[in-house]
């Protein structure tokens, strides 16, 4: 495994929100020397990490909710998410802190810190296993209920060795994983991050073009504009919808690296608004064409709908055209996910070491191992997209509203104002409230699926 490593940096700068990046430990920075990001390599480093499987069960939501509801509420998240990140920035300004993990130790102390976290680790670690089983779906296939759905790579060239799933996420790991994991500066990454969002486009150019062609063609029925709610349940159902509008905005652990390597970090705020900009209407469109091509019969992961005949011309194509532009831009956004998560796991088990760039020992050993209980997850744990609910309901929600509402309602360096506090109370009651209902309706639905009542 090759460590990409350049000479450090070095200043006398002490300015919370300098371009420079952090000189202690609590930093959780790397100490490249290079001339600073650009704005459009920080926006599309910001939007990888923004765009990642929860893109798939949107259209979902709007099966639930309905397309007006669906969509004020992409919105609505996008806006409340706007605001917690601008609750970090301005506390971690006030408290001259560069790193989340900093800044919630400032507030709460090495408790505050620690759960931060495991919070990162529980996230991210969940996040990335769902990525590669995702890969390994769409690439390899898999065998659901007794009937083997067949990958991309199956279906050109027959059932080969280096085409099962174990072979398909070895290779992946090797060629693609642990190159681009390598590197010490997320700003490495613009161009892969680039490539990302460009693939994420693609996706959504191929699903609105079948969706107009079905559409001209008469194939398409008027999508639900409102939510079907007939009873108690389906309206408990509603709140299940919560954890992954949560999950689909959550980027707050990469903020402030991105902040730290820019050239002008003064420029965070305008970048958190295009990057946010950019994926809610990636979001909206998508969630509009996926949920107008398939109804009520759209599934959680609306990827398994291009498993099946499209009824238009070149539908195979188009499908694996889906299918492969998604598992490219999942691979693209692995190492935006995995920067954080390594940060974060150095601190934890490593709080009084030097920061992880300036040991390549300790790097290469942190990276190696998280990497490999990435992969061993993805290929032992079946199907964990209700685990990836759960984490949007616990880990996710924390990370995005909770503890940003938690640092600004503490007020440390009182730099909040009385809208900001009730604005905070509002993000941590609807955080709290709909997420329990949300968890509820999940383990009711789960009961009544295995044939038994839960207890009243």
């Amino acid at each position: 495994m090759t460590i990409v490593d350049v000479p450090k940096r070095c200043s006398s700068s002490d300015d919370a929100t300098a371009p420079l990046l952090p000189k202690s430990r609590d930093d959780e920075g790397s100490f490249d020397e290079f001339n600073g990001a650009s704005f459009s390599g920080a926006v599309f480093n910001l939007s990888t990490t923004i765009i990642g499987a929860g893109i798939m069960a949107l259209p979902a939501t709007m099966k639930i909710l309905g397309l007006v509801l669906g969509i004020a509420m992409i919105v609505f998240m996008a806006f409340l998410t706007d605001a917690s990140i601008e609750f970090l920035l301005r506390f971690s300004k006030a408290g001259k802190k560069r790193s989340y993990g900093g800044l919630m130790g400032d507030s709460f102390g090495k408790c505050g810190r620690v759960l931060l976290q495991v919070a990162v680790l529980v996230n991210n670690i969940g996040v990335l296993i769902v990525y590669m089983i995702i890969i390994g779906d769409v690439l390899a296939g898999k065998t659901s209920d007794g009937i083997h759905h067949a990958g991309v790579l199956e279906g050109w060239f027959g059932d080969r060795w280096w085409n099962s799933r174990t072979s398909v996420l070895v290779i992946t790991t090797i060629l693609v994983f642990a190159p681009l994991a390598c590197f010490k500066r997320i700003d490495s990454l613009r161009f892969t991050s680039a490539l990302s969002v460009a693939l994420a486009v693609v996706f959504l150019v191929i699903t609105a073009g079948i969706a107009v062609m079905k559409l001209i063609s008469g194939g398409v029925m008027m999508p639900r504009l409102l939510p079907d709610v007939t009873d108690l349940a389906s309206f408990w159902n509603l709140f299940t919808v919560v954890p992954v509008l949560v999950t689909a905005y959550i980027c707050h652990y990469n903020v402030h690296s991105i902040q730290n390597e820019l050239e002008d970090s003064s420029r965070i705020r305008p970048v958190v608004r295009s990057a946010l900009t950019l994926c809610s209407s990636v979001y909206i469109m998508t969630s509009l064409f996926g949920f107008l091509l398939f109804g009520d019969d759209t599934l959680d992961d609306v990827l398994a709908n291009f498993d099946t005949d499209l009824g238009i011309p070149f539908g195979s194509v188009l499908n694996d055209a889906v299918r492969v532009s998604y598992a490219a831009h999942l691979m693209l956004v692995f190492p935006i996910v995995f920067y954080p998560l390594r940060l974060n796991i150095d601190g934890l088990v490593f709080p009084s070491a030097p920061s992880l760039s300036s040991s390549n020992v300790r790097f290469g050993c942190i990276t190696a191992s998280l990497i490999t209980v990435i992969f061993l997850g993805a290929n032992f744990i079946p199907s964990i997209w209700d685990a990836f609910q759960f984490t949007g309901a616990t880990a996710a929600v924390c990370l995005g509203f909770i503890f940003p509402a938690a640092v600004t309602l503490k007020d440390r360096h009182n730099r909040a104002t009385r809208r900001d506090k009730i604005l905070a109370l509002f993000m941590v009651v609807i955080a709290v409230l709909s997420n329990s209902i949300a968890i509820y309706s999940d383990a009711y639905a789960l009961i009544k699926k295995n044939g038994s009542s839960p207890r009243e």
